[in-house]
């Protein structure tokens, strides 16, 4: 089964308030799964990394063999297909768990959107900072 898993994270303030969120669809665009989660106080890029963690482990989950990876935050992107270094210790370990993760699937593909292309991604994530951050 190939799912296709959008991502995003958000802080407000960098670092400040943050929340991670992704959403699955199957490849007929079907929504399978909505997730989110509220992180306290890290940085928007940290909220991107566990935004990616928690899509593929609902992925793994949900018996997914092929993902997509589809996201609008072209730091990652380009750190996950290694055309940049990740420098930042606490990204780093975040970046090898993804690594890991992407083992368990028989293909994987990574993709930079446009930030309107994953306007519910990015939705879900304000909706959990707006219910947990006050």
């Amino acid at each position: 089964m190939r799912v296709k898993i959008y991502t995003d994270g958000g802080s407000r303030g960098n670092p400040g308030p943050a929340a991670s969120g992704a959403v699955l669809k199957s490849s007929s665009g079907e929504k399978l799964a909505e997730i989110s989660k509220y992180l306290g106080v890290t940085t928007n890029n940290q909220a991107e990394y566990c935004a990616i963690i928690l899509g593929l482990k609902k992925a793994a989950e949900l018996g997914a063999t092929q993902v997509d990876l589809l996201m609008d935050s072209e730091l990652a992107v380009k750190q996950l297909k290694g055309e940049y270094r990740v420098k930042n210790p606490e990204i780093a370990k975040r970046f090898l768990e993804i690594k890991n993760l992407l083992t368990r699937f028989d293909r994987f593909s990574i993709v930079h959107i446009r930030r309107e292309l994953n306007a519910q991604a990015d939705a879900i994530v304000n909706k959990c900072l707006d219910e947990n951050w006050r």
